[in-house]
């Protein structure tokens, strides 16, 4: 991988790592616009604040559009969400590995 290639990839993770930005794109990847309000309501604890300044940096990176029916994806922001949705096997995978390695190091106690 070039380091212009390297820069993208660390570019596109530090817009997804602000606090928010990957849920708002998972909010959105079914693909219905939603209002700020129901946007808020689907991504859950968020100030309305923080999600206007997701929004923003969403829209400013070309991944979320507004439309007269409210916010949602854009062709790329719905190829960033398909990209992401692959990770939900692996992330299932490796939780439960997690999860057996937790419970093998946990030392049984007689008797209990």
């Amino acid at each position: 991988m070039s380091a212009k290639d390297n820069a993208a990839v660390i570019q596109l993770f530090d817009l997804l790592e602000s606090r928010y930005a990957m849920r708002v794109i998972w909010a959105l990847s079914d693909g219905h616009p939603q209002t700020f309000r129901l946007l808020q309501d689907s991504v859950g604890g968020v100030t309305p604040n923080t999600l206007n300044t997701r929004i923003k940096e969403l829209r400013a990176a070309r991944l979320v559009d507004h439309s007269g029916h409210g916010y949602r994806l854009t062709p790329q922001g719905t190829e960033l969400a398909r990209r992401l949705s692959e990770v939900q096997p692996f992330a299932s995978k490796w939780a439960h590995q997690q999860a057996r390695a937790a419970a093998s190091a946990t030392p049984h106690q007689p008797g209990a």
